[in-house]
């Protein structure tokens, strides 16, 4: 088996070397003095090679020792994936649950087990991973809400502020508005509130409501209510009161206090009620008198969590309190690309190149029909290096970047350009059946090596991201590359008219996004986490 092994990479090698040596000898004016840049990601190498020195990483990869059993690597527009030699199934290291991190409150994925849901769910063995049906079931719900349906059905509910940018709240009046997000628990941080500190495990998000949410006592009878925060055991709560600008109410409930009861069939669903208080991120971090709703008698967030960080266009924002100091962003973050591994989020961080990082840009604006909602603009797509032809009108629209979908989703004309140029590309590999709307997909079961064409982003301003093998592929087993993998696109709603393009966090994992809103500006810095 051995021999068989050498025998197949001296073939691969040989003929790269045939190939790519007129190519080499070409660049060689270029190369001299070209650093060769080794990028860790996942435990996989993942590098930028010239071409002799590539032929020889394919010859040598399964013996290199990597911690995955197989190896990728990045090269001439193209993602390269070879098996290696080592266990596929090998245990995983448990990662360090630190409290702390040099760049921002550490995120952790749900099922991460340093966070307490993922903790519970190794405990009752439940599975580490979501299905593909799960996932699209809350990235339609998501979508749903994100892409204007509905509107203009409230239900009753008195409308709540305004849709100028830093503008109102917007609370559902049935059901839990926790439970009505889905995907708004996926990523986690610890924060505190009150004092002294009660801390609680949180979401963050920047296509909020317009609010921070925090599960807060009384609870109602038939609920847990150990996590949750209670108001009374703190010295520096303080009611918001009706009719103040800090009140996004018309009308309260409970005046003099900003509070909201939600009824149906005269049975009370539950109160929101506007607190301020003092917030704890860190040790040296503290905001005081940020507002927050508690959800109170009834709302319970899913997922072991107990709220949401407001990091939206909001006056009354996290985001919106962030230091106003030359040289800083508002906020940034990092998500996990894997729940073993850890993410970060900052507010009022350096901004990457003062830091010592490079950045990419595009502009930040705000939408027409929501102002606490931060855009952008996608203007095109590349695959494996050329523009794909797509009509500008498929990109005409607000472009969100969203930390509740998982997939990204774009206009159909844009999404079919995207398909099947990919398809085009992909025609030596056996195709898989479609995984629900992901239609995009191939079996790698057998083979020692695949290649597939790098998606690129291309923002307004010339910020082009290109996606690495994990944000553009979705695997059903995440620890098996060789097997089935769809491509992480597909196709908007017909009815998102309002919205082009809607990217998910699987695009974003492992990339830095900085959101440097004086700036006007939002910026990407890939490999950060």
């Amino acid at each position: 088996m051995a021999l068989t092994n050498l025998m197949l990479h001296f073939t691969f090698f040989c003929f790269f070397v045939l190939i790519m040596a007129a190519q080499f000898l070409k660049r060689l004016n270029i190369l001299v003095g070209r650093t060769t840049r080794l990028m860790h990601r996942h435990s996989m190498a993942s590098a930028i090679l010239p071409p002799l020195l590539f032929s020889l990483v394919l010859l040598v990869s399964p013996y290199l020792g990597s911690s995955s059993y197989h190896t990728s690597y990045t090269y001439d527009g193209k993602h390269y994936v070879i098996r290696s030699n080592r266990d596929p199934r090998q245990p995983k290291q448990t990662p360090t649950c630190q409290r702390s991190s040099t760049d921002g409150l550490p995120v952790l994925h749900r099922l991460s087990p340093c966070s307490p849901h993922g903790a519970a769910a190794a405990r009752s063995q439940e599975t580490s991973t979501a299905s593909v049906a799960d996932v699209l079931h809350r990235d339609a719900l998501r979508l749903r809400s994100l892409c204007g349906v509905g509107d203009n059905d409230n239900h009753g509910a008195p409308a709540l502020g305004s849709s100028a940018p830093g503008g109102g709240v917007s609370i559902p009046s049935r059901g839990d508005p926790i439970e009505t997000l889905p995907g708004a628990f996926e990523y986690h941080v610890t924060a505190g509130f009150g004092t002294p500190v009660q801390e609680f495990t949180v979401g963050f998000d920047t296509l909020t409501a317009g609010a921070t949410l925090l599960k807060c006592t009384p609870c109602a009878a038939t609920e847990r209510c150990d996590e949750a925060f209670e108001p009374s055991a703190s010295s520096s709560v303080r009611q918001v009161p009706c009719g103040t600008p800090g009140c996004p109410f018309h009308s309260c409930s409970g005046s003099p206090s900003c509070t909201f009861s939600m009824t149906a069939n005269n049975t009370l669903l539950g109160n929101v009620t506007f607190l301020t208080d003092t917030l704890t991120l860190a040790s040296s971090t503290t905001l005081d008198n940020f507002r927050f709703a508690c959800l109170e008698a009834g709302f319970r967030p899913k997922n072991n969590s107990t709220g949401v960080l407001d990091l939206s266009w909001n006056s009354h924002s996290l985001a919106s309190r962030a230091p106003a100091i030359l040289g800083t962003a508002a906020f940034s973050y990092c998500l996990p690309s894997s729940p073993d591994t850890m993410g970060f989020l900052s507010i009022g961080p350096p901004k990457p190149e003062v830091s010592g990082r490079k950045a990419i840009y595009t502009p930040l604006r705000t939408s027409s029909y929501n102002g606490n909602l931060y855009v952008v603009d996608l203007v095109g797509l590349g695959l494996g290096g050329p523009d794909l032809s797509v009509p500008p009108a498929a990109f005409a629209g607000d472009t969100l970047l969203d930390l509740r979908t998982t997939f990204t989703y774009l206009r159909p004309q844009a999404y079919a350009a995207l398909r099947d140029g990919f398809r085009g590309r992909m025609s030596q590999y056996p195709a898989a059946p479609p995984l629900g709307k992901l239609d995009t997909c191939y079996n790698f079961t057998g083979l020692h090596m695949f290649m597939v064409p790098v998606v690129t982003l291309k923002f307004d301003g010339g910020a082009d991201l290109d996606l690495s093998m994990d944000e553009m592929m979705y695997f059903p087993d995440p620890d098996n590359h060789f097997s089935v993998a769809c491509l992480a696109f597909a196709a908007a709603p017909e009815h998102a008219r309002k919205v082009a393009a809607v990217v998910g966090n699987r695009a974003q994992a492992s990339t830095e996004v900085v959101y440097d809103v004086r700036g006007g500006k939002l910026g990407f810095v890939p490999y950060r986490c």
